[in-house]
């Protein structure tokens, strides 16, 4: 049915390419691209040795650069491309859709590289011209953001007249048995957590200082996890999209030991994003040897050399034990006219996550819906010209997806949502 070109090798792009691999009626031919081939050959023979796809093709192509993304995107051709890269890599990437008559998909919103900010302000200055081109763009589509989105959407097609409080809540109780490690890109994930906190309330964000707001919410078959209150996208489109909301808050779960090395990070100077200039031993290029004790001066990002020691997020599956419990808190009036509350949720099994793809529950979560995403769009069901979020589309397809495709859902009403 249609042709889908993957940006990214890590693990989000490995789960999203062996789902679309085992959906073969919709995605007729694949390319994976990402700056480093040798990753994507590799991906691609694993996906084609677990799903009997044949033909997945693999090219090199880094995603800083529009031309380069041009250059690509002008010979494959592709009917949609799925961004699974960096999220600084998003406007190079929609600059490159435009100008080759592609439509656009990404996970994660915009952000500059060297601020840690993240909001959809400059995605969606892109919108006219998608219009215009009679491209379609999905934004935010793997879960957080994404099934939480479309869990709103769903919410406010069949069970509210209004929703007026939303909470959304992220919990991995998972253990991958190791000291520190991040489940996603360690980069982008530090930048997150260690960024201000920001919520919705009577019209108006409210800040708060990193991690300052928290509290016990109690997960289903997993118990009472300690929630903090953080900063994270979705609201912001949420917000607009169903104005009858007077509170939207988004909560994730940390563990006392996580919390404590990110503390340290911190108060060491490894979480800053900024270039520092280090006086690194010289070697001899040929040989690899050092020459006497001669130092070359050279620049390097705290974060970023943090990120090249910490354990790969790729690599923690085989061990992980546990599962992730992701879902929407919502509170409003119904269709009845009466106040009612709504829990709608997925629980996520690492082990089975890996045992699939190879990889743990969080990339699990974050690819899974990145396919089914760009399946709505290859089938027609979210096909609309311009930049939009998840929760613009019609949510049933999609949800009906989420349970054949590994993610099923629960819903538990009239309930005590402890927010």
């Amino acid at each position: 049915m249609g042709k889908v070109l993957i940006i990214g090798a890590g693990g989000v792009a490995t789960v999203a390419a062996h789902k679309i691999a085992q959906n073969p009626e919709v995605f007729t031919e694949i390319m994976i691209a990402s700056r480093t081939k040798a990753k994507c050959d590799r991906l691609a023979a694993a996906v084609e040795a677990a799903t009997g796809y044949k033909g997945i093709q693999t090219a090199q192509v880094d995603a800083d650069h529009v031309q380069e993304l041009v250059e690509l995107l002008s010979a494959y051709k592709p009917d949609i491309v799925v961004n699974l890269a960096l999220p600084y890599q998003d406007l190079s990437i929609m600059e490159a859709c435009l100008q080759t008559g592609c439509n656009y998909l990404d996970t994660a919103n915009y952000e500059p590289k060297d601020e840690a900010h993240f909001e959809y302000s400059w995605q969606w200055a892109y919108r006219e011209r998608f219009e215009k081109a009679g491209l379609t763009a999905i934004l935010g589509c793997g879960f957080d953001p994404g099934v939480t989105s479309i869990y709103t959407a769903y919410a406010a097609k069949h069970h509210f007249r209004e929703i007026q409080y939303l909470d959304i809540v992220d919990c991995n109780a998972g253990d991958h048995h190791k000291a520190f490690a991040t489940n996603f890109n360690p980069e982008i994930n530090i930048r997150e957590i260690t960024q201000k906190g920001l919520y919705w309330e009577d019209g108006k964000w409210v800040e708060t200082e990193p991690l300052e707001i928290h509290k016990d919410l109690t997960y289903p078959e997993i118990g009472p996890r300690d929630s903090y209150l953080l900063h994270h996208e979705e609201i912001e489109s949420l917000v607009i999209n169903y104005p009858t909301i007077k509170r939207a808050r988004f909560w994730m779960t940390f563990g006392q030991q996580y919390l404590k090395h990110l503390e340290v990070i911190q108060n060491i100077g490894m979480s800053r994003i900024d270039e520092i200039e280090y006086e690194a031993p010289l070697a001899d290029p040929s040989t690899c040897q050092l020459v006497n004790s001669s130092t070359v001066k050279v620049k390097i990002v705290p974060l970023q050399f943090l990120k090249a020691v910490l354990p790969n997020p790729q690599d923690l599956g085989e061990n992980y034990e546990g599962q992730t419990s992701i879902g929407c808190r919502i509170r409003g009036i119904g269709n009845d006219g009466q106040e009612h509350t709504y829990y709608v949720y997925n629980n996520c099994s690492h082990r089975a996550a890996y045992e699939e793809t190879g990889m743990q529950g969080v990339s699990y979560t974050t690819g899974v819906p990145a396919m089914i995403g760009a399946m709505m769009f290859l089938t027609g069901k979210w096909v609309k010209p311009g930049v939009h979020n998840v929760e613009e589309f019609d949510p049933d397809p999609f949800m009906e997806q989420l349970n054949k495709q590994g993610l099923p859902w629960h819903e538990l009403h009239d309930i005590d949502l402890e927010l």
